[in-house]
């Protein structure tokens, strides 16, 4: 069942690309405005994640989960009188919406995995729920990229949303009522040894998580951005859409094999804190290829940073919640918050391609994020005080 919530996550999140480029289209806008997609969706989460955990404290883990699909259908049918009204902020607010369910969503299901069974395997069954994730996301790009974006749909009519959104709404409703009704355990996390005792008196006085919350939100900036606008920048760059289309696929491969490799390697040859040091490098070096290369070996680049992505946060979160004591649970919720890099760091990447008119150097900000996350890999995650 949590598989298929997982599931549920990938393909909502990761249809976000087609809809760029698809809005882009059918209202004309720039590289800036088109991105307000992943703005409207990823700020949800800064808005959102204290407030989930009050919700969750309130209602328990399973009514948690189906509240949260509930507000995600709520997000969805909005797409139906946006698309009768030609209204692209009624596609925003239908957007946060959905984000705003599944913040709730994250909230809930993200520790569930981990207390589900023994600690000792709970990296396993989040590669699991992160397979499902990236399949999810895989199998929305196939669908929705045919529906939305193949020369034969006609990219501007916006009615062609209203029947998939449609019966995105009838399923995200059947879920909460299965998720409602199941035989789904109430279970709690039982504070550890380590949680009862904290050696300092704030939060912010662990400069582990501090560097980690700003290494938290520049990788989910650059992820995102991998993911979602690789479609138009292959289009800026000569490839048809009918080709285009299917490059988010591409970084959804490279996630996957990320995760494969995190199964079989981690922690027997490999350990997360490693990963993290080679996973910061390869974001670097693709991030320069993708600058510095021409044509379809600039998009592979781009679509390879999803290898260099997969394994980033699986071995963030130890790192920066490491020692934490009492403040491991707002600790957590602050993390779920730097999520909003998703919204902010795409934006500034159109800005930046609109000023220049040029979507392949504005990659350039990617280098000294990717930087970052390797100085916190090799240094930040270590220093204990300030």
């Amino acid at each position: 069942m949590i598989g298929i919530l997982f599931f549920v996550f990938g393909f909502v999140t990761w249809v976000n690309s087609v809809l760029i480029a698809f809005f882009k289209d059918a209202f004309q806008l720039n590289n800036f405005q088109s991105l307000l997609v992943t703005s409207a969706f990823f700020i949800s989460y800064f808005v959102m994640a204290i407030p989930s955990s009050w919700v969750l404290a309130k209602t328990g883990f399973k009514n948690g989960m189906s509240f949260g699909l509930l507000a995600m259908a709520v997000g969805t049918l909005l797409f139906i009188p946006a698309a009768k009204a030609a209204n692209y902020p009624l596609f925003l607010l239908g957007l946060f919406v959905i984000g705003t369910g599944l913040a709730l969503l994250q909230t809930a299901s993200n520790p569930y995995v981990t207390i589900l069974g023994p600690s000792e395997s709970a990296a396993q069954r989040i590669s699991v729920m992160g397979i499902c994730n990236k399949v999810a996301g895989i199998l929305s790009q196939v669908i929705f990229g045919g529906l939305l974006l193949s020369s034969a749909a006609g990219t501007t009519k916006l009615e062609t949303v209203i029947m998939p959104y449609g019966i995105m709404t009838v399923i995200l409703v059947a879920l909460a009522a299965w998720v409602r009704l199941s035989s789904l355990p109430e279970v709690e996390a039982e504070e550890t040894a380590e949680e009862a005792l904290a050696s300092k008196s704030s939060v912010w006085a662990y400069p582990n998580l501090v560097l980690g919350l700003i290494a938290f939100f520049l990788y989910v900036g650059v992820e995102v951005m991998a993911g979602d606008t690789i479609i138009n920048y292959g289009v800026s760059k000569g490839f048809s859409m009918d080709i285009a289309k299917s490059f988010t696929s591409y970084t959804l491969y490279g996630m996957l094999a990320g995760y494969v490799v995190g199964i079989l390697f981690i922690p027997k040859y490999l350990s997360q804190q490693k990963a993290l040091n080679y996973s910061a490098l390869l974001g670097i070096l693709f991030s320069i290829g993708a600058v510095a290369l021409d044509g379809y070996l600039s998009v592979l680049c781009i679509a390879l940073l999803g290898l260099a992505n997969a394994l980033m946060w699986p071995a963030l979160w130890p790192l920066a919640l490491q020692g934490l004591g009492k403040f491991t649970k707002i600790g957590s919720a602050l993390i779920i918050m730097m999520i909003s890099g998703g919204a902010l760091i795409p934006l500034v990447y159109g800005s930046i391609a609109d000023q220049l008119g040029d979507t392949q150097l504005a990659y350039v900000i990617m280098i000294p994020c990717y930087l970052f996350i390797l100085f916190y890999a090799t240094i930040g995650h270590k220093k204990s005080s300030w």
